[in-house]
């Protein structure tokens, strides 16, 4: 058996603290504490405590050579330890799917560091509305109670601010005044097909292909890409489209098509929402979901092992969502963006096998409910108007 080491690894030394319990027992109060040390690898789902010893193992074998078993420094013990664990890889069919998953990272050309923070930040099973709920952290209130006063809404400089000249408003400015995220969606409400199509015709089709090579094309967008590759894909949960049975989708941009997907379980697509969402309910009730997914591959072709690669991934998802909500709005419906989602869970909900892609955001959409029974922010009373 051959081994080498995974393709991207980092330790982080924890603190411990601890009561120590022999002075205690003498009288005194003191903390012992300790240090800790895991190896975080970018093709594993959790940090993995490692000894000083096995550190150092890690530390000799290389990540692009192979080398015999045999030849392995340190003690057996901790090097087969290690192997069980992933973050050795082997040669043998008994240790593929460590190997597999660590190629992908590798043959994604990540830039080590994005690689971790983007593999070690998601979720699974988070209920983050009950977190919220539970540390009394809902209102902005609440915020400020319990975490103090923010830094300034705005950041003033030295100097004298020179006024710039009012413009008077015309229809585009009237639609953005009224782009706000909802938080009240009718769960009654479905939202035409017509109304989907023409959401997504504007924000995630592609308006035009470059056909460079028979297997190198690029795609004109209404919405701007890092070195135009447009990575991410968009798969939806539809619950009330006319004309769209309830179910998962993968939206096709060339063919302006969706192809249904099948469940990856029993549960109501209301709860698949909720638990992709985590348990925002204010969110769940959305007509459609659209899940925002990169490959990452694609923007990692051009941008090797580049710094601001993942970056540029993230403002892509940005600049699509805000696409949406302006779609949204002038059709008269409304719709929310969220980050704080169960990456995992809704890449078990579609399939993904979370390396090569992953979802960052989901936009929603649909009709806005009759009453606010959630807060929302229209401070200029544009959406819901003041009574």
């Amino acid at each position: 058996m051959k081994l080498r080491r995974c393709t991207i690894v980092m330790f982080e030394p924890r603190e411990e603290v601890s009561v120590d319990f022999n002075a205690m027992l003498a009288g005194r109060t003191e903390l012992s504490t300790t240090i800790a040390w895991f190896a975080l690898a970018a093709h594993l789902e959790q940090p993995v405590p490692v000894s000083a010893a096995q550190r150092e193992l890690l530390g000799s074998v290389g990540s692009s050579e192979w080398t015999d078993a045999g030849d392995i420094r340190g003690a057996p013990g901790d090097w087969r330890a290690l192997l069980e664990a992933g973050l050795l890889i082997a040669d043998d069919e008994q240790h593929a799917t460590h190997r597999l998953r660590d190629e992908g990272m590798r043959d994604g050309h990540w830039w080590p560091l994005a690689a971790l923070v983007h593999r070690h930040a998601r979720w699974s099973g988070v209920n983050s509305a009950a977190q919220m709920r539970d540390s009394n952290m809902v209102t902005a209130r609440d915020l400020r109670r319990q975490l103090g006063a923010p830094p300034p809404a705005v950041q003033i400089h030295p100097g004298t601010y020179q006024p710039l000249p009012a413009v008077d408003a015309t229809d585009y400015d009237r639609m953005l005044e009224r782009r706000t995220t909802c938080r009240n969606f009718d769960a009654a409400r479905s939202i035409a097909c017509g109304q989907l199509a023409q959401l997504l015709q504007r924000t995630v089709k592609a308006q035009a292909v470059v056909q460079v090579e028979a297997d190198t094309a690029f795609l004109k967008k209404n919405v701007p890409s890092g070195g135009g590759l447009h990575p991410t894909e968009t798969y939806l949960l539809v619950q009330r489209v006319d004309g769209l049975a309830p179910g998962l989708y993968h939206y096709h941009p060339v063919r302006h098509a969706l192809v249904a997907l099948p469940r990856q379980c029993g549960r109501p697509l209301h709860e698949v929402a909720l638990a992709m969402l985590s348990g925002q309910d204010w969110f769940a009730n959305a007509a459609a979901h659209l899940v925002l997914v990169p490959r990452f591959a694609r923007t990692n072709w051009k941008y090797r092992n580049h710094a601001k690669a993942y970056r540029a991934l993230l403002l892509d998802v940005g600049h699509i969502s805000q696409a949406v909500y302006m779609a949204a709005t002038e059709c008269g419906l409304a719709a929310f963006v969220t980050a704080a989602i169960n990456e995992v869970d809704t890449e078990a909900v579609f399939a993904l096998d979370g390396v090569t892609q992953s979802p960052i955001a989901v936009v929603g959409i649909g009709w806005r409910g009759d009453t606010p029974d959630t807060a929302e922010f229209d401070p200029n009373g544009v959406v819901w108007a003041r009574s």
